[in-house]
């Protein structure tokens, strides 16, 4: 079994920064790739970052420029700093990754989600 587990989310005004981690643990064999998604209330999850295990990086169009992914492969950790954060930014932020377990092979992965809100 693999968990993944989020933290630093928070209540910041606009314009502040967050930076959220999440860590994978468990019968991990290697992880492909890790990112976070959000969710505001009434709309769909939604892509904000990923990276890949050779570093990699996938933004969406409405979060590049203010926010930066990296991982700590060693840690099995990665991190999103956000910066310059505005309210429509405001929503509940899911770790994923997909990752190969040592027994069930490829598998997707989501942490529990941590919420941000962007208000003054």
């Amino acid at each position: 079994q693999v968990q993944l587990v989020e933290s630093g989310g928070g209540l910041v005004q606009p314009g502040g920064s967050l930076r959220l981690s999440c860590a994978a643990s468990g019968s991990i064999f290697s992880i492909y790739v890790m990112g976070w998604y959000r969710q505001a209330p009434g709309k769909q999850r939604e892509l904000v970052a990923t990276i890949t295990s050779d570093g990699n990086r996938n933004y969406a169009d409405s979060v590049k420029g203010r926010f930066t992914i990296s991982s700590n492969n060693a840690k099995n950790t990665v991190y999103l700093q956000m910066n310059s954060l505005k309210p429509e930014d405001t929503a509940v932020y899911y770790c994923n990754a997909y990752i190969r377990t040592m027994v069930e092979g490829y598998m997707n992965y989501w942490g529990q989600g941590t919420q941000v809100t962007v208000s003054s």
